[in-house]
């Protein structure tokens, strides 16, 4: 019996061995790479961010240098929000990032793309130029629409021929499933933001919409199937939804776990995430009514957990990739450790 006794153990240790050697052996074999965006107008890391830069294995910094919106009243687009680099970027590989409006594209006339690329291209490299980046490539961040897909394309093929640099364009989950439907952009890489995929509501029930699998699933099944090679954005980012009679006023990302447990302003109710404010006061330049009800959204390490293992399910883990966590400047980074950046970027 002695001898049955230990033969279990040790065939018991063994198996334990092994699955730990397989497993760390198949984080090993990752081909991503980690990276983050910076999407504050003032570029500023602190040491802090600096820091979990360099100790999560990050060498690649996605920094938005501006926003392009609409004007009624002049009929033209503009550059909103223009990045202002209160510090030299200290990372090598900068990448440029542009926000364009949906609307941008409603409006803009087929003469008016190619002018819209040139100005575009000019003013990235006028602030790369002053801060000496030196950029491989552009992504362009814009959620385009039946209506607008051949404006926006034509805009991307533009500032291809224009830039002489890589592309990439963000792609949304709908986007995926309806390829066909809704057009692959002419960019070389594709960068799927996998969050924000559910409705906000003012249903205290509802489903978290940066992140639930639900909702995931009824997308991600035709990502073996995307004609262009995907990058991977995650969401790493809270929000809380103010409610007043039954509807969202507003969403906040100001107002996170640490302000709703503040007891002399807020009450946490039976419902997880669900807060009402106990009093009339102003924080962080909002106005909050007695009786408002906020309704807490955010992504930590057990949703990334999530939902990096039911994405990576669906992709080739031989396909190198950047995955991309948005976003740096305003990152908790009392929730997060850098061990779980390299953590999660290994699952892919």
């Amino acid at each position: 019996m002695a001898n049955i006794s230990l033969c279990i153990r040790f065939y018991a240790i063994t198996c334990l061995v092994l699955l730990t050697v397989c497993c760390g052996s198949c984080k090993k074999n990752s081909a991503a790479s980690t990276a983050f965006y910076y999407w504050k107008q003032n570029f500023k890391p602190d040491e802090t961010q600096t820091s979990l830069l360099k100790t999560s294995g990050s060498s690649k910094l996605y920094v938005r240098f501006f926003d392009i919106k609409w004007d009624a009243g002049t009929g033209h687009p503009y550059p909103e929000a223009i990045v202002r680099f209160n510090k030299s970027p200290s990372l090598q590989n900068i990448v440029p990032v542009i926000f364009i409006t949906n609307q941008t594209f409603e409006r803009l006339g087929k003469d008016g793309i190619d002018s819209l690329a040139v100005k575009s291209n000019t003013l990235i490299k006028k602030l790369a130029q002053k801060q000496g980046i030196v950029y491989q490539a552009i992504q362009i961040d814009c959620d385009w629409t039946l209506g607008t897909k051949e404006s926006y394309f034509s805009f991307l093929k533009s500032l291809k021929h224009t830039s002489g640099k890589a592309l990439e364009s963000t792609i949304r989950l709908h986007q995926v499933k309806y390829q066909f439907k809704t057009g692959v952009p002419p960019v070389d890489r594709g960068v799927l933001m996998f969050y924000n995929m559910g409705k906000l509501s003012a249903d205290l029930k509802a489903p978290n919409s940066i992140y639930n699998p639900k909702d995931a699933a009824a997308y991600i099944g035709s990502l073996p199937n995307y004609l262009l090679p995907l990058d991977i954005a995650l969401p790493v980012f809270s929000w809380s939804l103010q409610i007043r009679d039954g509807k969202i006023i507003q969403v906040y990302g100001k107002i996170g776990r640490n302000e709703l447990n503040n007891t002399a302003n807020f009450k946490q109710t039976a419902q997880k995430d669900v807060y009402v404010a106990t009093n009339s006061f102003f924080t962080v330049g909002i106005y909050i009514k007695a009786g408002d009800i906020f309704k807490l959204e955010e992504s930590n390490k057990e949703t990334l957990d999530e939902a990096a293992k039911q994405l990576a399910a669906h992709l080739n883990k031989k396909d190198k990739r950047t995955i991309i966590y948005y976003e740096l400047g305003n990152l908790n980074l009392s929730a997060f450790k850098a061990a779980d950046f390299k953590e999660i970027s290994a699952y892919f």
